[in-house]
């Protein structure tokens, strides 16, 4: 039965005064005791009201449907105190997997879980226990949706804006607007009217309930519109029908709560009632206007008119945009609550539907389906994405048929291939995909490594069919695929694997297949989820299909190249690297990155190829390489970076290029020495982003550049201690490759450098710049790799090879002129001594920082000039770099005696020395959706670590999680968990894995600024379990391990 005050609000029916009046004068009280409502009457209704209100604190654990993974505030309210119910917006019930608490005024907080959410209109309802309510008196509130009409006076109850309680007077102004759009590829609601008043709520406040001076619910706060300072209220017609078939589950609470099933039915078709007068235009007959106006209630003003069908549904080729509904079943219908109310009592039945289009009669049966069946209740987590079958809410929005394979979160695996959020999956390995099965069955069949390509489509360019070539993650950065499902009677997802993880073994050899280049990557704007910062660095990388009818590769040069360029290009290759979002260690800031490099060795057995590390950041990545020399795309794995030069090496199978790749592809011929001199012509050589040789000659102008780069917010890895060289003109920042003589010797790396630039005191900016690195640091290193250094071994296609160790003095120096030093009261004697020692730079080092527990760190101290090491004066940092490696064949313990200048005194000291692989970070932690890991170099280059231990740092936290939610950010140290101190990782996951599902737990941590804080967290185990990832030197795979899990079976 239709609602005759929801049809009041039309402000051009005729008579409107009096028909209010007689309208109201049917349903409700006399309106004259409404209007003299008194502040005693609005106090002792509010003080009924406050204390059935809560505040919801909510945590979307996955990304689904129409909402992203997140955590945030609202409001709801108790509809039923004996069964535990509270009523709130479906948009903070949320979809998906959910964790909430709710607050009561007396700061009272119980756990609440959901219960139901409907598939279209904005309501939802949690359950909690009663009992665990000890110290509040409180009533339910009554929901009166026959007492809202226009011109009440209301008030709006709820968290708003954040506070704990806020109450925003109002009065009602329309119950007929139209249901609010707030986003093109989120949730909207739909098929219904709201209520609208300029009671201005803001975040925070959805949920909370709209009461008459009599304590009574008469609206649900859904939404509002800032510009104007309107609300928008839902009616509850529709909340009271679905409350009472919940009631139905039992009489009081239970701990397992019984779902149950609320009859929805469905079209696929959405509504919007519009007047007689715009559907006069649209060809409705007069004799049937006359004929509604006379069947339906008194003051109608329109009818209902088909805005959208969506492709697939019942009405899909029967109703279209534009017909007018007339009758259902032979009755006349104008307002969405009658017919919402006969599709539901019709759910799986025929309904007859009289409209006109265009003027002309038609009559159509269509059949009503069962809303829930096309509203997903389960999911698939791949590598980080969530993939379901496309709800009814985001069909219609994107006007594709509901259950196919969509893409809610593309995750990394998806994200690495360019595969954007809210993608529809159609081929997958070359197989069609048209339900969530078919793509479980594929990948199945798929071993890690694996490269396969995906069509899909998206509702941005619907028309054409996108393709890209996904990898199988190779390496564990994700737990294998699994699928949750939602459990009604518990309020959770429960998970189980996809598929037995026996079917997906690593492919054979190291590297698993190559490919040849097929495809164009497209950029990909993607959120990142970490909370640091929300970068997009994808950048574009159109690589045209190659081939090639001379298998030998590219022999004929152009006329106008050099003899350097055609001599290196068979040596360069072109990096492209992803880093999975569940380890970006080290205060990565990308997970995207392009960049040059030049091959260093070439064997049968090993190639190594060496690249920045602006490009190649941190070990836990995913590398693939193209050869300019043949048209082949590979992969290689990271297996050195350097602690402090600006460089990585990271090898590949030659047997991966086959017989006539490997024979073409060849190392370029390094040339560490004679240095380079200010004045000297070099041939600066690069690729492409279409892997097309560039090169030009360029003039050194400053063969010893001291670099001097801040630190970034967030720490990340800075050269430090480098000299670079600097040429008159290059091909701008972006373009990297390297500097060779004119017979295509390598001098140097033309390597990109990461830098932050900062505006005022709150903003900066990524910024990134090119140098030329000197290789004689690489020589080094290559050497001891060859010839078999003494360092851990480590597996590199299949052979364990000793890794060098790179002994250094973690001291950050910088240069001072010698005119400057004489200043600070430096003896002449020193100063001619330093001068005759290099009579170009003419400068003297002098301490800047040393690294927080590095072995220098209580001897050094800022200022100090080092004159001398091992009474030999030095004047750069190839100085001191060439004194530690010295120490590699000494018998001094590793120290170094040092003569530095403090303070007008010469001192003399003896400086220890430490030892540092190439191996980056190699282990990481995930407890309740924080990343942690050991400090890297960034961190401790800083100059501080926390006195309580220095071994849990959190790099990262995850949208959803436990961290996200009470607040545990990177950039700080866990110091104490529950009072026990963690001062390394092995200590913080002894502490930790004693802790039980649910259980709050009490975290110290101390900022980088040194800042102590004490915080509370509830561990959840069912979504978030407690997990390592650790590099394996022996098998080079990176292993995932579980640390602390929970059984869902066991709930």
């Amino acid at each position: 039965m239709g609602d005759p005050l929801e049809r009041l609000g039309s402000e051009t029916a005729m008579g409107l005064e009096s028909t209010i009046k007689e309208e109201l004068s049917m349903d409700i009280d006399p309106p004259l005791r409404e209007n003299l409502a008194t502040a005693e009457d609005w106090r002792k209704a509010l003080n009924k009201v406050v204390p059935a209100v809560v505040v919801l604190r909510t945590t979307a654990c996955r990304a689904f449907d129409t909402e992203p993974a997140g955590a945030s505030y609202a409001t709801g309210f108790v509809v039923d105190k004996r069964r535990g119910i509270i009523l709130t917006n479906r948009h903070v019930v949320k979809p998906g997997p959910v964790v909430a608490e709710a607050m009561f005024v007396n700061r009272e907080e119980i756990t609440v879980h959901p219960i139901y959410r409907d598939p279209v209109h904005d309501f939802g309802f949690f359950r909690y226990n009663p009992d665990a309510i000890q110290f509040l008196e409180y009533d339910e509130i009554p929901l009166a949706p026959e007492a809202a009409y226009v011109g009440l006076e209301i008030r709006v109850v709820g968290n708003d804006s954040g506070e704990k309680v806020s109450i925003l007077a109002g009065t009602l102004a329309r119950l007929d607007r139209d249901a609010p759009h707030y986003k093109k590829d989120g949730y909207n609601d739909f098929n219904t009217f709201y209520m609208q008043a300029a009671s201005g709520t803001k975040g925070g406040s959805s949920g909370s309930p709209v009461i008459d001076w009599q304590g009574r619910a008469v609206a649900l706060n859904a939404g509002s519109k800032s510009s104007s300072a309107s609300a928008f209220f839902l009616p509850l017609e529709r909340v009271v029908r679905a409350l009472k078939f919940i009631q139905k589950g039992g009489d009081s609470y239970k701990s397992e709560w019984e779902a149950i099933s609320i009859p929805r039915g469905t079209l696929q078709t959405t509504f919007v009632h519009k007047g007689f007068d715009e559907i006069r235009r649209l060809g409705l007959q007069s004799e049937t206007e006359q004929m509604v106006r006379l069947a339906s209630a008194q003051g109608e003003t329109g009818m209902l008119v088909v805005d959208s069908v969506v492709p697939g549904g019942p009405a899909h080729n029967h109703l279209g945009p534009g017909d007018v509904l007339v009758r259902v079943n032979g009755e006349v219908i104008t307002q969405f609550l009658k017919l919402e109310t006969l599709l539901d009592d019709s759910v799986e039945q025929k309904i007859e539907l009289q409209i006109e289009r265009g003027g002309t009669p038609m009559s159509v049966q269509l059949a009503v389906q069962d809303l829930h069946s096309i509203t997903p209740a389960h999911f698939l987590e791949l590598s980080g994405a969530v993939i379901h079958p496309l709800s009814y809410q985001q069909a219609r929005n994107f006007r594709f048929q509901c259950g196919l394979v969509y893409v809610s979160e593309p995750g990394y695996m998806l994200v690495r291939a360019s595969v954007p959020r809210h993608a529809i999956i159609k081929k997958f390995a070359g197989e069609e995909i048209s339900k969530l099965e078919d793509l479980i069955s594929v990948l199945s069949k798929l071993s890690r490594g694996a490269r396969v390509p995906l069509e899909y489509i998206s509702y941005q360019d619907r028309h054409r069919k996108k393709s890209v070539l996904v990898t199988v993650d190779r390496h564990e950065w994700y737990a294998p695929p699994q699928i949750y499902t939602r459990d009604d009677s518990s309020g959770l997802w429960t998970a189980k694997l996809a598929f037995q993880p026996e079917s997906t073994m690593p492919s054979s050899g190291v590297n698993g297949e190559a490919a040849h280049m097929e495809h164009t990557h497209q950029i990909n704007h993607h959120e990142l989820t970490d909370g640091v910062s929300s970068m997009e660095t994808c950048y574009e990388h159109d690589s045209a299909e190659l081939h090639s009818e001379n298998e030998a590769g590219p022999t004929a040069a152009t006329a106008n190249s050099s003899i350097a360029e055609r001599v290196i290009e068979p040596t360069l290759v072109m990096f492209e690297v992803h880093v999975p979002p569940s380890c970006m260690l080290d205060g990565v800031h990308s997970q995207h990155f392009f960049g040059t490099g030049v091959i260093v060795h070439h064997s049968r057995s090993m190639g190594l190829a060496a690249v920045d590390k602006n490009t190649v950041a941190i070990s836990s990545s995913d590398v693939m390489l193209s050869f300019a020399a043949f048209p082949i795309e590979i992969p290689g794995e990271v297996v050195f970076l350097h602690p402090v030069h600006n460089y990585a090496l990271v090898a590949y199978d030659p047997s991966a290029l086959g017989a006539v790749g490997a024979s073409v592809v060849r190392a370029a011929e390094l040339l560490p020495e004679p240095a380079l001199r200010r004045g000297d012509s070099v041939y600066l050589v690069g690729l492409s982003r279409s892997l097309q040789a560039t090169s030009r000659k360029s003039i050194v102008t400053n063969p010893c550049a001291a670099l001097n780069i801040g630190s970034a917010d967030c720490p990340r890895y800075r050269a430090t201690n480098m000299e670079v060289i600097e040429l008159d003109t290059d091909f701008g920042s972006t373009f990297s490759g390297v500097l060779t003589d004119e017979l295509g010797r390598v001098q140097a790396i033309w390597g990109s450098f990461s830098t932050q630039l900062k505006f005022g005191c709150s903003t900066s900016e990524d910024h990134q710049f090119v140098r030329g690195i000197p290789v004689y640091a690489i020589s080094q290193v290559l050497d001891k790799i060859i010839a078999g250094a003494n360092g851990p071994p480590l597996l590199i296609n299949g052979v364990k090879r000793p890794m060098p160790l790179v002994r250094i003095l973690e001291v950050e120096f910088y240069p001072t002129l010698l005119s400057k030093a004489r200043s600070f009261g430096l003896s002449d004697e020193w100063i001619q001594a330093l001068a005759k020692k290099d009579p170009v730079r003419r400068q003297v080092l002098r301490v800047k920082s040393c690294s927080a527990g590095s072995k220098a760190e209580n001897l050094l101290e800022q200022g100090d000039m080092v004159l001398a090491v091992n009474k030999e004066p030095v004047t750069c940092f190839r100085d001191i770099e060439d004194a530690c490696q010295a120490l590699d064949n000494g018998d001094n313990g590793g120290n170094l005696n040092m003569t530095i200048f403090r303070q007008g005194r010469e001192i003399d000291l003896l400086v220890g020395t430490d030892v540092r692989d190439g191996n980056g970070t190699p282990r990481v932690i995930n407890w309740c959706g924080c990343i942690v890991q050991d400090p890297h170099p960034a961190v401790r280059a800083l100059g501080y670590l926390p006195e309580e231990g220095h071994g849990v740092y959190v790099a990262r936290w995850c949208h959803g999680s436990p961290v996200h939610r009470y607040g545990l950010y990177a950039l700080q140290w866990i110091v104490e968990v529950n009072g026990k101190p963690t001062p390394d990782l092995d200590s913080f996951v002894n502490v930790t894995k004693e802790l039980e599902h649910g259980e709050f737990v009490r975290v110290k941590t101390v900022h980088l600024t040194g800042k102590p804080r004490v915080l509370t967290l509830k561990q959840d185990l069912h979504y978030w379990p407690t997990w390592e990832l650790r590099f394996d030197p022996d098998t080079a795979i990176w292993k995932r391990r579980m640390i602390k899990t929970l059984d869902c079976r066991n709930l």
